[in-house]
Formats: structure tokens, C-alpha cells, sequence
């Protein structure tokens, strides 16, 4: 062996004897288990030991064929339930395999060093035992390698060995891996990959990084129990494996304190792309388990996330949510034993308020009810919250947000400006844009500005123009600059989006730009599936710059009947034709649920990147999360959390290849960005948050290659090099 080599297994060497004594002195018992049949043996041990019961070797030989059934995600759900187990002398006893009451009363050891014989013989460095099964195992890498070489090994374990034999270590609920430095922590899924792998995080999002105090922290007994026993999400539709990230363990933990012990409200600044739907069910799945919470309602305030959150919900846990088709339906599910209901703020107001539902509504008056309300930036700024507040006595009104309502940002109504925290209280926990960037969480965005207008050379001011400050309708609505921007689409589609490997969006100001825009390119040839769904009621236009509806709460997916404009429900019946000829759909306006098929069908080809360029008002720029779209053509104008919550649907994390969000811009909104950044965030984080134009760094480039020139006399002149074609100087990205 090299002297090197010797150096580096020293290295692990010790990074695994101090991490051991540590876990000893976090009062882990420590043991030497060798091979599968000593981890058999100490599992025994253990169950007997845990359930207060010795077993034969035919009845363990029962246990052992219980638990070696199914895949990961088939032994988390053994893990968490009891086993019937038929004794020698006839009777059955109940053995419990993980306490999740309970679950610093569970048995806790550490081991080093185990040797499975599979596919190949592989060694773990270290092993954490609950009630003897290996529920957590830790890789680690000398100091100054890769994070990522410890995740690698970890993945051919899973190929290789963990399956082999009894498959115990399939068992293993968390996986740690560390070079000293940096450890970071992810549940047992072959499905992911290592960007989604993280930081442990304090309650002010400090990253805890180092293994000494990572160990202190997340290893301590009662915490790694916690978060196999509370924190675990059992994904059943994916069939997977899910744990929280540590602001959506802090957020969950402070809603339970502050319904555990106040009755007081409460909201959840977490932005837009971290995941609030995950946190809001884990939160509803734990308050609706506590005895004096009579129900939990999540509430939406459109159809569509309605549909979303049922089926995001159901596709944690399937069948865990009731769809409340109608108000008859929410009010029956109000009246009956279902604990955890998702429905829409508009149907949860006709319960309240309507006459003929008050007799089985009058009830719950005095019943202690949790409301979350999701997106309550905008569901929670009209009558609907007051009313709730008047109807219910014992209530608890729990928001989430990715970009509340501050003072500069709020808008009136009949009730005046209120803020998020008026009607909520203060934040129980926060996680804004620049948290999430710098975890990786989230994407930058990479905002160009195409199309400004100037004044003519030799004008008396020659500067630019904003174009939002343009009151002229003819210049923004020009069939000259709308063809110009159609031109630039489809001439730059293929560059933003990596050869349509990603989709994108375009949001303009209203219907009737929309029809010009579709028009434009259905007349012009290109390969591009253009597709597009806007709400034909007669006040579809651009309503919603800033992200708050004028009309009260207004229901963005269900058409009002009554404010039908129908020219442009006559226009969208001609594009539903387009979209049925393209995809052999039978789709409709004919009525709400055919519209709302239509809706859901768009949903699934956009994230199945069957769409290239959806075009929309309002509809999808909130609350719609499509990994696969990377781009968003902008001639709207936005501000503020209207801005932040449409830039939004293009970060999310999802490959390599995907490194930003690209916003492409063709109305001046500079000044409203950097404002929106500085509301949502700080003054300090554009930064952090904007990539610089692409054309920055081509400059930066050009200046860095022309001063290696310089300094770099031995080699020929730039423009020797540029005649021989062997460099050429950048202007712009392919």
C-alpha cells in the first residue's frame, strides 16, 4: 500500500473512531456486529428486549420471514406496524418494531464495519440500530473528496448488497454522508438524485455542515428518531420514501406548538418552489391526530388547486383525501367523521352562508377546527376570512405563502389594505428566495430584456423609454410588435430551451393579445405545439399584474356563467378544436367540467413535455409546479408577489442541464424586479437571486482571454490564433 493511500484510509479512519465516540457519548450503545447472521442475532435481542418478550427460534424464524417481504417502501410500512405473531404454544403476541409514539423510547446502538456478502463484499462505516434493525447508515469520505463519492457508494450498496440475504439494511430509512466538512442527510429512494440531498438547517437557516455538530444535533437519540418516526413521508403513488428538508421540519414544528398551545393563528412564509405542499400535508397529517382537533380543512382558492392539492395529498398518502366535488359534499364531510378535507374558499363560504346548509353547519360552531389556507396571499383578502372568523368560535387559521402581504404590496378592497399579518398574525417560521437558492433548493433566474424602446438618436434626452409607461395601446398592441416578438419566440425557442428539451410559458396582458399572439403562430411555420387556456368570463384581462385579483376571491378556474364574454369563449372554442386535432382529445367549452378536463389534461402534457409554449393571462402562473419548463416569455406587466409567484414556474430544480430559470421579458419591468427582490427578500440579494445576462459574461470572458493574451508573451497573438481558426472570440451563446 502507497504511503498516500495509507494517509487517506487513516483519514476515514479517524473521521469514523471520533464520530463513533461521539454517538457513544449520545448515550448509543456501541456493538461489534460482523456479519449478516450477528446482525440477525443482536435484532433478536432487541425485539425481545423492546416488547418485553423472549422468542423461540421458530418464532423469530416468523419475524425474519415477516420482514424480509417487499421492497423499501413495502419494509417502511412493515417498520411502522405491529406483526401478529403466532407463538410455539398457540396464542399470538403483538411485536412492535419501531415505537412512533413514543420514539425516545426506542433502543439505540451504534456498529462499525459490517460485512455483507453480495454481488460483491462490501463493509458500511457506520450503522445506527433501532430496536436492532439498521434504520440509519452513515458513508463517510476523507476530508477533501467529493460529497458526491460517498452518495456514489451508497448507490452501488443499494445494487449490490443491501438486498442480499435477509435485506435487512433495506430497513434503512436515512442515509448520512460526510467528508468532515460537509454532511448532509436524504431518505432511502433509488429515485433521486444528489441534488436533492441536504443540509441540516437551525430555525434561522443556518446550514449545520460539520460532522462533529451535525451529530450533536441530528444524531442525538430523540431527534433521528423524530424524523424516521414523524418526518418520513411513506409517498404511496410514486411508492417512495420522502423526509423534510430541515424549514419544513421547523415550519411543521412551530404550527403544532402554536396549536398545541395557544389559539392563536399563525402563517408560514416559505417561497414559492420549496415544497409548501409537502409541509402543509405532514403538518395536516400530525394535527389531525391530536385529540382535541375536530377536523383539518385545507383550503385553496381555485377548482384547479383544488384538484392539484387532492391528488399531490392522495399521492402522499392515497386515499387520505376526499375530493369535495360540490358545497354538498364539503358540508357532509364537515358533518361526518373525515378528519383532513381539502376544498375551495368559494364552496367553504357557501357552507357558512347559505340558509339551507346552516342546520348540519351550526354543529361546529364550538368544535376546535385548523384551517390552512394555501397561497393565502391571495385566498384570504376578501369577506370569506371575515366570515369565517364570525361563524366559528374555537377556529385556528394557519397560511402559506411564498410572498405574503406587506404594506407596499397590498391592495384594497371594500375592507381596506390588510396585510398578511393583520389577519394572521406574525410568521411562525421563514424561508425566502435566497434560503432556497443558496440550497440548491431552487433555481436563479436569468432575466433578459428584449425590445425597449428609445427615443431617436439626436433627440433632446436620448434615453430609453419604459415601455409600462407607454399609455398608448396602439405601440403595446401593434400588429408590427406583436409579429416582431411572435419572429423572436420561435427564432430563440430552441437556444432557451435547450433544443426543446424544456418547455415554456407566455403571459400577456390579456385575451384579446392572446388571440393576436395564437394567431401569429398558427400562421407562421415553425415546429412548435402551441396551446393555450384562459377563463372566458367577461373580466379576464390583465387584472392580476401584482398577483391580487380585483374581484373578490375570484375563482380564476371556474367560469361564471353569468359573465360569459362570448367572443372569447367562441375564440377559445377554436383553439380547444386546434388542441383536439393536435392531440385526439374530445375537449369543450360546452360546460365547466368539460373545461376543467381541458384544464387538467394541459396540466399533464405541459408536464409531460407534450406542449412547447403554453400562452395564458392569469391561468398557471401561480400554484402550478412543472419541473420540465425552464421558460417564460413575459408582455405583461407584474410587480411584486404577482412577479415573483410567475418567475416562479420556471426554477424548479429538476437535472444538470437545467441550471436556471429563464425569464425573457419584452416590456421594461427592471425597476419592478429589483423591487420584488427587495420586498421578498433583501435590497442585498439580486445578486444572489439574477443571473447577469448572458451577454455579461461573454464580455467578462472576451476581457479575461484578451488579458491572458497580454500576459502571455510566448504565445501567439490573438489574432494569429483567430486567423489560424484555432480561437475565436465570444459574441454571444449557441
Amino acid at each position: 500500500m502507497s504511503k498516500q493511500n495509507a494517509v487517506s484510509l487513516e483519514s476515514e479512519a479517524i473521521l469514523e473512531e471520533n464520530l463513533v465516540k461521539q454517538l457513544v457519548n449520545l448515550e448509543y450503545e456501541k456493538i461489534t456486529i460482523k456479519d449478516d447472521t450477528a446482525l440477525e442475532a443482536n435484532l433478536k435481542a432487541q425485539l425481545e428486549k423492546h416488547n418485553n418478550f423472549s422468542m423461540s427460534q421458530s418464532e423469530f424464524k416468523k419475524v425474519l420471514n415477516h420482514i424480509n417481504k417487499g421492497s423499501v417502501f413495502e419494509k417502511a410500512k412493515i417498520l411502522r406496524d405491529k406483526f401478529v405473531l403466532s407463538l410455539d404454544d398457540g396464542t399470538t403476541k403483538y411485536i412492535e418494531f419501531l415505537d412512533s409514539e413514543h420514539w425516545c423510547q426506542n433502543l439505540f446502538q451504534v456498529t462499525q464495519q459490517v460485512t455483507v456478502d453480495g454481488v460483491y463484499k462490501n463493509r458500511y462505516d457506520v450503522t445506527l440500530l433501532i430496536n436492532g434493525l439498521p434504520l440509519v447508515q452513515i458513508e463517510l469520505k476523507r476530508r477533501g473528496l467529493e460529497l458526491k463519492e460517498a452518495f456514489n457508494q451508497i448507490n452501488r450498496y443499494q445494487r449490490h448488497s443491501y438486498g442480499s440475504n435477509n435485506a435487512l439494511f433495506n430497513y434503512v430509512q436515512i442515509f448520512i454522508i460526510s467528508n468532515g466538512v460537509n454532511t448532509k442527510y436524504y431518505s432511502n429512494n433509488r429515485k433521486q438524485s444528489f441534488k436533492q440531498t441536504f443540509f441540516w438547517a437551525d430555525d434561522k437557516n443556518k446550514n449545520i455542515t460539520n460532522i462533529e455538530e451535525f451529530t450533536n444535533v441530528f444524531l442525538e437519540r430523540c431527534h433521528v428518531s423524530k424524523m424516521i418516526c414523524k418526518y418520513i413521508v411513506l409517498a404511496t403513488v410514486p411508492k417512495i420514501l420522502m423526509i423534510l428538508r430541515p424549514y419544513q421540519f421547523h415550519a411543521t414544528e412551530a404550527i403544532i406548538e402554536r396549536v398545541e398551545n395557544s389559539d392563536k393563528n399563525g402563517y408560514i412564509w416559505h417561497t414559492t418552489g420549496s415544497g409548501k405542499t409537502l409541509t402543509s400535508f405532514k403538518t395536516a397529517q400530525i394535527l389531525m391526530k391530536l385529540p382535541h382537533v375536530e377536523k383539518v380543512v385545507f383550503v385553496v382558492d381555485r377548482k384547479d388547486l383544488d384538484y392539484q392539492t387532492n391528488k399531490e395529498f392522495n399521492s402522499f398518502s392515497n386515499g387520505s383525501v376526499d375530493g369535495t366535488d360540490n358545497t354538498n359534499a364539503l358540508v357532509k364531510q364537515l358533518g361526518d367523521d373525515t378528519k383532513l378535507i381539502v376544498t375551495t374558499i368559494q364552496k367553504l363560504n357557501s357552507a357558512i352562508s347559505k340558509k339551507h346548509y346552516l342546520q348540519m353547519m351550526e354543529k361546529l360552531r364550538d368544535k376546535h377546527i385548523v384551517f390552512i389556507f394555501d397561497e393565502c396571499h391571495r385566498s384570504q383578502f376578501g369577506e370569506t376570512h371575515l366570515a369565517i372568523t364570525k361563524f366559528f368560535n374555537k377556529y385556528q387559521m394557519i397560511g402559506f405563502t411564498g410572498t405574503p402581504i406587506f404594506v407596499e404590496n397590498a391592495t384594497g378592497n371594500k375592507l381596506g389594505k390588510r396585510t398578511t399579518t393583520e389577519l394572521f398574525d406574525a410568521p411562525l417560521h421563514k424561508y425566502v428566495i435566497m434560503d432556497a437558492i443558496g440550497d440548491d433548493n431552487v433555481l436563479k433566474f436569468s432575466v433578459e430584456y428584449v425590445g425597449r424602446y428609445k427615443e431617436k438618436e439626436g433627440s433632446a434626452t436620448n434615453i430609453d423609454i419604459d415601455v409600462e409607461e407607454i399609455d398608448t395601446k396602439e405601440l403595446l398592441e401593434s400588429p408590427r410588435r406583436l409579429e416582431k416578438i411572435t419572429d423572436y419566440i420561435i427564432a430563440n425557442h430552441p437556444r432557451k430551451t435547450h433544443n426543446k428539451e424544456f418547455t415554456a410559458m407566455m403571459c400577456v396582458s390579456g385575451i384579446e393579445t392572446l388571440t393576436k399572439y395564437y394567431d401569429l403562430f398558427k400562421s407562421k411555420k415553425h415546429n412548435l405545439k402551441i396551446a393555450t387556456i384562459f377563463s372566458y368570463s367577461a373580466n379576464e384581462e390583465d387584472k392580476d399584474a401584482n398577483g391580487v385579483s380585483e374581484l373578490d376571491e375570484a375563482d380564476g378556474a371556474n367560469v361564471d356563467e353569468a359573465h360569459i364574454n362570448q367572443h372569447s369563449r367562441d375564440k377559445l372554442e377554436s383553439y380547444i378544436s386546434d388542441y383536439n386535432a393536435m392531440f385526439g382529445t374530445k375537449f369543450s367549452t360546452k360546460d365547466s367540467q368539460n373545461f376543467y378536463n381541458y384544464y387538467n389534461d394541459i396540466s399533464k402534457k405541459v408536464k409531460n413535455r407534450e406542449i412547447d409554449i403554453l400562452l395564458v393571462v392569469n391561468m398557471f402562473l401561480t400554484g402550478f409546479d412543472s419541473p420540465s419548463l425552464n421558460t417564460l416569455y413575459v408582455d405583461k406587466n407584474l410587480k411584486y408577489h404577482g412577479l415573483v409567484q410567475a418567475f416562479s414556474r420556471t426554477n424548479r430544480i429538476l437535472n444538470e442541464k437545467k441550471s436556471q430559470g429563464n425569464i425573457v421579458c419584452f416590456r421594461n419591468l427592471k425597476k419592478n424586479t429589483d423591487d420584488a427582490i427587495a420586498l421578498f427578500s433583501n435590497i442585498n440579494a439580486k445578486d444572489i437571486i439574477l443571473m447577469q445576462p448572458y451577454e455579461e459574461y461573454v464580455a467578462k470572458f472576451n476581457e479575461a482571454f484578451l488579458t491572458l493574451m497580454q500576459i502571455a508573451p510566448s504565445v501567439a497573438s490573438v489574432d494569429e490564433l483567430m486567423a489560424q481558426g484555432r480561437v475565436r472570440v465570444c459574441k454571444s451563446f449557441s
